[in-house]
Protein backbone atom coordinates (compact mmCIF):
# COMPACT_ATOMS: atom_id res chain seq x y z
CA UNK A 1 0.00 0.00 0.00
CA UNK A 2 1.27 3.61 -0.75
CA UNK A 3 1.04 5.90 1.12
CA UNK A 4 1.06 9.82 0.72
CA UNK A 5 3.81 11.87 2.89
CA UNK A 6 2.94 15.38 3.36
CA UNK A 7 5.77 18.15 3.67
CA UNK A 8 5.35 20.20 6.99
CA UNK A 9 8.40 22.23 6.22
CA UNK A 10 6.20 24.04 3.21
CA UNK A 11 4.19 25.90 5.80
CA UNK A 12 7.38 28.04 7.56
CA UNK A 13 7.81 31.26 5.86
CA UNK A 14 10.82 31.28 4.25
CA UNK A 15 11.24 27.42 3.34
CA UNK A 16 13.24 26.72 -0.02
CA UNK A 17 14.67 23.68 0.40
CA UNK A 18 16.49 23.02 -3.27
CA UNK A 19 15.00 18.88 -3.13
CA UNK A 20 11.44 18.94 -1.84
CA UNK A 21 10.18 22.77 -1.52
CA UNK A 22 6.40 22.38 -3.68
CA UNK A 23 7.32 26.08 -4.27
CA UNK A 24 10.68 26.37 -5.36
CA UNK A 25 10.38 27.17 -9.48
CA UNK A 26 14.09 26.35 -9.57
CA UNK A 27 13.87 23.08 -7.08
CA UNK A 28 13.66 19.87 -7.96
CA UNK A 29 9.75 19.76 -6.25
CA UNK A 30 10.43 16.19 -5.26
CA UNK A 31 7.28 14.29 -3.70
CA UNK A 32 7.22 10.90 -1.56
CA UNK A 33 5.45 8.03 -0.58
CA UNK A 34 5.74 4.97 1.81
CA UNK A 35 5.51 1.97 0.95
CA UNK A 36 5.68 -0.84 3.50
CA UNK A 37 9.36 -0.13 4.59
CA UNK A 38 10.22 1.51 1.41
CA UNK A 39 10.41 5.32 0.25
CA UNK A 40 10.13 5.58 -2.85
CA UNK A 41 9.61 8.85 -5.87
CA UNK A 42 8.28 9.48 -8.98
CA UNK A 43 10.18 12.48 -10.50
CA UNK A 44 10.10 14.14 -14.08
CA UNK A 45 13.34 15.81 -15.23
CA UNK A 46 13.50 19.48 -16.45
CA UNK A 47 15.54 19.64 -19.81
CA UNK A 48 17.92 22.66 -18.03
CA UNK A 49 19.15 19.81 -15.53
CA UNK A 50 21.28 18.51 -17.82
CA UNK A 51 24.86 17.85 -18.22
CA UNK A 52 25.98 16.58 -21.43
CA UNK A 53 22.89 16.88 -24.30
CA UNK A 54 19.71 14.92 -23.40
CA UNK A 55 21.68 13.14 -20.18
CA UNK A 56 20.42 14.17 -16.36
CA UNK A 57 23.74 15.63 -14.60
CA UNK A 58 25.03 13.61 -12.23
CA UNK A 59 24.94 16.16 -9.38
CA UNK A 60 21.42 16.08 -9.92
CA UNK A 61 21.37 12.25 -9.70
CA UNK A 62 22.62 12.68 -6.10
CA UNK A 63 20.61 15.56 -5.10
CA UNK A 64 17.78 13.19 -5.61
CA UNK A 65 19.43 9.84 -4.23
CA UNK A 66 20.63 12.26 -1.25
CA UNK A 67 16.75 13.89 -0.67
CA UNK A 68 14.55 10.53 -0.70
CA UNK A 69 17.30 8.72 1.75
CA UNK A 70 17.09 12.13 4.15
CA UNK A 71 13.23 12.09 4.00
CA UNK A 72 12.97 8.28 4.63
CA UNK A 73 14.99 9.07 7.82
CA UNK A 74 13.00 11.52 8.85
CA UNK A 75 9.70 9.76 8.50
CA UNK A 76 11.25 5.74 10.00
CA UNK A 77 13.49 7.40 12.65
CA UNK A 78 10.80 9.96 13.56
CA UNK A 79 13.53 12.91 13.76
CA UNK A 80 15.73 15.53 11.54
CA UNK A 81 19.05 14.41 10.06
CA UNK A 82 21.86 15.94 8.62
CA UNK A 83 23.99 13.92 5.42
CA UNK A 84 26.96 12.79 6.73
CA UNK A 85 28.45 10.94 3.25
CA UNK A 86 26.92 10.38 0.31
CA UNK A 87 28.60 7.01 -1.99
CA UNK A 88 26.79 6.86 -5.68
CA UNK A 89 27.46 4.70 -8.57
CA UNK A 90 26.67 5.59 -11.66
CA UNK A 91 25.83 2.82 -13.49
CA UNK A 92 24.09 4.14 -16.64
CA UNK A 93 23.32 7.28 -18.19
CA UNK A 94 19.45 9.07 -17.43
CA UNK A 95 18.06 10.03 -20.69
CA UNK A 96 15.70 12.97 -20.09
CA UNK A 97 14.77 12.58 -23.66
CA UNK A 98 12.71 9.55 -22.75
CA UNK A 99 8.73 9.86 -22.30
CA UNK A 100 8.08 9.64 -18.22
CA UNK A 101 9.34 10.05 -14.68
CA UNK A 102 12.18 8.88 -12.94
CA UNK A 103 11.98 6.28 -10.31
CA UNK A 104 13.61 6.09 -6.96
CA UNK A 105 13.59 3.68 -4.17
CA UNK A 106 15.23 4.12 -0.65
CA UNK A 107 15.26 1.64 1.75
CA UNK A 108 17.34 1.77 5.30
CA UNK A 109 20.22 -0.57 5.74
CA UNK A 110 22.03 -0.07 8.78
CA UNK A 111 21.64 2.02 12.00
CA UNK A 112 24.65 2.39 14.30
CA UNK A 113 24.41 5.27 16.98
CA UNK A 114 23.06 7.72 15.55
CA UNK A 115 24.34 7.09 12.49
CA UNK A 116 22.11 5.75 9.52
CA UNK A 117 22.89 4.21 6.21
CA UNK A 118 20.29 4.23 3.67
CA UNK A 119 20.32 2.37 0.17
CA UNK A 120 18.62 4.13 -2.69
CA UNK A 121 18.22 2.91 -5.88
CA UNK A 122 17.57 5.27 -9.19
CA UNK A 123 15.65 4.41 -12.40
CA UNK A 124 15.29 6.00 -15.51
CA UNK A 125 11.87 6.34 -17.53
CA UNK A 126 11.92 2.42 -18.77
CA UNK A 127 12.80 1.22 -15.88
CA UNK A 128 16.52 0.78 -16.41
CA UNK A 129 18.62 0.96 -13.03
CA UNK A 130 20.78 3.92 -13.78
CA UNK A 131 22.70 4.96 -10.34
CA UNK A 132 22.41 3.63 -6.92
CA UNK A 133 23.79 5.19 -3.94
CA UNK A 134 24.53 4.98 0.15
CA UNK A 135 23.98 7.88 2.01
CA UNK A 136 24.66 8.17 5.68
CA UNK A 137 23.04 11.02 7.83
CA UNK A 138 23.63 11.76 11.33
CA UNK A 139 20.05 12.06 12.92
CA UNK A 140 19.43 13.79 15.72
CA UNK A 141 18.10 13.34 19.24
CA UNK A 142 14.25 14.42 18.53
CA UNK A 143 14.54 17.31 20.97
CA UNK A 144 17.72 19.06 19.44
CA UNK A 145 15.85 18.41 15.68
CA UNK A 146 12.60 19.93 16.69
CA UNK A 147 14.82 22.82 18.20
CA UNK A 148 17.51 23.27 15.24
CA UNK A 149 16.09 21.50 12.80
CA UNK A 150 12.15 22.83 12.79
CA UNK A 151 11.58 19.03 13.26
CA UNK A 152 7.44 19.20 13.40
CA UNK A 153 4.90 17.26 15.06
CA UNK A 154 4.97 13.44 13.62
CA UNK A 155 1.48 13.10 12.85
CA UNK A 156 2.28 16.29 10.41
CA UNK A 157 3.68 13.68 7.54
CA UNK A 158 0.75 11.91 6.90
CA UNK A 159 -2.52 12.92 5.69
CA UNK A 160 -4.71 10.53 8.60
CA UNK A 161 -3.17 13.00 11.70
CA UNK A 162 -4.74 10.11 14.04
Amino acid sequence: MRKRILNPYSKIEGYNCFGCAPHNEHGLQMEFFLEGDYMVSEWEPKGFLQGYFNILHGGIQATLIDEIGNWLVMVKMKTGSVTSELHVKYLKPVRIDKKGKIFLKAAIVKTEKNLVTVHVDLFDAEGIKCAEGEPVYFAYPPAIAKRKLYFPDYKEFFEDKK
